[in-house]
């Protein structure tokens, strides 16, 4: 499993992966539900005391939550490599599934809006993505290479499946390590994406306003075309079951996709690995 460390961010001296936590809380069972990020059972005296004393409260880290991040940055001020510290912290979670930082290197997603230029949790957090978007570039892009095991993550997959995200801040900062997407393309298995949107919306975030300024519409062929070259199908919503024009070579796979609960989550991955036989 590959994540996204685009989003990363220093708060308070403290290194954050938050797409990498999510994950590691999801497999570890700690996430919470209903706030849809984070730990469940969490606490803010920490934030709080911040607050009272003028510190930078912007980014809400729990106490529980800032347990695991003072682990990370101690160890990577060590010089442990962001991905030895995931499989490390994985390990105390009890994660037995094997998570992998698409790089070690320092690489940040940024957004060019009207409003001016911002790294991506300004933007995303700070400034509750209001701004429109014209561009994402990634920092450190040339130099980023893949952390240890990606790409051999890749050449070992029997099947290769992009998960429900926002493809232009969650996907692409992964796709942005070129060795990476290089693999992909030149991949000997299926790939296979989810949709994030259904009936051109997104169930949360920007990814419906992203795609409809910077691919011109919210169809499946949009999502798609964020991908071109690089999958093989398309797990859209039925919804969208209807406005499946111009999607070329990629397969349509209608389902639900809205993930309500664990049985949802677990069949509509049923649904997308079995949808193109290896």
């Amino acid at each position: 499993m590959v994540g996204n460390v685009g989003d990363d961010v220093e708060v308070l001296g403290l290194h954050v992966s938050p797409d990498l936590d999510s994950i590691l809380y999801a497999l570890a069972g700690l996430a919470d539900e209903q706030r849809g990020w984070g730990r469940s059972g969490e606490t803010w005296e920490a934030l709080a005391t911040v607050g009272s004393l003028g510190g930078e409260d912007w980014f809400a880290l729990g106490d529980r939550d800032l347990g695991l991040h003072l682990v990370r940055t101690q160890a990577l001020r060590s010089g442990e490599p962001l991905s030895a510290v995931t499989a490390r912290l994985a390990t105390a979670l009890g994660v037995a599934a094997r998570l992998l930082p698409a790089t070690d290197d320092r690489l940040r997603t940024w957004l060019d809006t009207p409003a001016g230029t911002f790294p991506f949790q300004e933007w995303f957090v700070a400034r509750g993505h209001r701004d429109e978007v014209d561009a994402v570039r990634f920092e450190g892009e040339d130099a980023a290479r893949p952390a240890p095991g990606v790409l051999e993550a890749i050449a070992a997959a029997d099947l290769i499946l992009l998960a429900p995200s926002n493809p232009y801040v969650s996907v692409w900062p992964i796709l942005a390590v070129r060795e990476l997407r290089a693999a992909l393309a030149q991949r000997r298995v299926p790939c296979v994406a989810v949709s994030p949107l259904i009936a051109g919306r997104a169930v949360k975030g920007p990814a419906d306003r992203m795609l409809q300024r910077l691919a011109g519409g919210t169809s499946p062929r949009h999502v798609a075309g964020c991908y071109e070259g690089l999958i093989d199908a398309l797990v859209v919503d039925e919804a969208d079951a209807d406005d499946l024009d111009g999607l070329g070579a990629v397969r349509p796979i209608v389902t639900r996709t809205l993930m309500s609960d664990a049985d949802a989550r677990r069949r509509l991955a049923e649904v997308a690995m079995g949808a193109v036989p290896a």
